[in-house]
């Protein structure tokens, strides 16, 4: 009898949070469709339908807005901690092990609260942008309290007010990362969660997931394959090449999605703004449109359609931002849907026990009577 892996189609809880249906391509978001919210809310305004299951009036808002833009401040001993961490160690190890060193007397405390979630999320990109820039030799900036989520962690990474269209493309891409289900990582911070530990250490076993190729590292494999097709000439021969090899083609196809990825539409929109003022942006939109008639050629009737990791790592070439620094970001958006899983848990806490089924050797006998 083969066995059982990955726990594939079990319940493991319920949810008023988030709906993934891979079959009819649906991302619902509290009752709201994840690709209209991205292309119509702010980053700030998604968060607060995430963690407080309605979306914001103007007063409440402008309260989170503030609230965010004063948690930004990184302690003094983490800001030591990204300064003397060996710069070998890679940055989602090092998040994990600040967001951990986080868990202070207030985030310590049961059960976790709101308010703890805000100053994580908030946190997150100010010390990814701190240990960046150290590695690079650059001077960590401080937060700018006029700028919105997105646009600020674009400020802290390159030191330049962003432009509105990449502000829009950012913001709409981390939002689409905010919340996908019982996944891995989401998963991993109900588990640590439901000990009664402390949300710091939630958070912190939630990028311990992310951090494994398998969950957030697409992008990368997508960005490889755009540099290597490099020009638009290029595209048809270089993916007809690897498909006559029998390669998959990265960014198309989706383990969940069987129809097309609603992240990837709506990103699709998101970008609009973008068209003809990049160079590498436009050469991803030509390959897609490339690929997609190609693998219709090759594999008809696989509903083989664009996925949110291609649009991502269009995305995150446009911006120019660092290889180092996707699977951060990623994080950065999908701190949201953790948090808002981790004060979900416990308000009606069960510690996570399953089962297994024993298949190794049994002793000859019993030997004590």
């Amino acid at each position: 009898m083969a066995k059982v892996t990955g726990l594939e189609g079990v319940v493991a809880g319920e949810t008023d949070i988030g709906l993934v249906d891979g079959e009819k391509g649906y991302l619902v978001y509290r009752g709201y469709w994840a690709k209209e919210l991205a292309v119509s809310k702010s980053y700030e305004e998604v968060a607060y339908l995430l963690w407080n299951g309605h979306l914001p009036d103007a007063e409440e808002l402008a309260q989170l807005k503030l609230e965010m833009a004063q948690q930004r401040a990184i302690p003094e001993y983490i800001c030591r901690m990204l300064e003397l961490i060996p710069a070998t160690v890679p940055l989602m190890l090092v998040l994990q092990s600040t967001v951990a060193a986080l868990g202070d007397a207030e985030n310590s405390t049961w059960p976790p609260t709101l308010k703890q979630a805000v100053r994580l999320t908030s946190l997150l990109p100010a010390i990814i942008a701190y240990r960046y820039r150290t590695l690079q030799g650059l001077k960590p900036l401080e937060s700018l309290p006029e700028l919105g989520h997105a646009a600020n962690y674009l400020y802290l990474l390159t030191g330049q007010l962003p432009e509105e269209a990449h502000v829009k493309a950012l913001s709409a891409y981390l939002i689409l990362c905010m919340e996908h289900g019982m996944n891995a990582s989401t998963f991993a911070g109900r588990v640590v969660l439901s000990t009664e530990s402390d949300i710091s250490a939630a958070v912190a076993g939630a990028i311990g997931a992310m951090k494994g190729p398998l969950h957030g590292g697409a992008p990368f494999e997508v960005i490889s394959m755009l540099e290597e097709i490099g020009t638009k000439d290029r595209a048809e021969p270089w993916l007809r090449g690897a498909l006559d090899n029998g390669a998959k083609l990265m960014g198309f196809g989706h383990r969940i999605y069987k129809t097309k990825d609603p992240r990837a539409e709506a990103l699709q929109i998101a970008t609009l703004e973008m068209i003809g003022k990049d160079e590498a942006f436009d050469l991803a939109l030509h390959v897609e449109a490339t690929a997609i008639a190609l693998l219709e050629e090759y594999k008809p009737g696989r509903r083989l359609f664009t996925n949110v990791e291609f649009y991502a790592a269009a995305i995150l070439k446009a911006l120019d931002l660092a290889p180092e620094i996707f699977t951060p970001t990623f994080t950065a958006g999908r701190i949201v849907g953790w948090t808002a899983h981790i004060l979900e848990q416990s308000e009606s806490n069960r510690i996570f026990r399953p089962q297994s089924t024993y298949t190794g050797p049994m002793p000859a006998s019993e030997t004590i009577s």
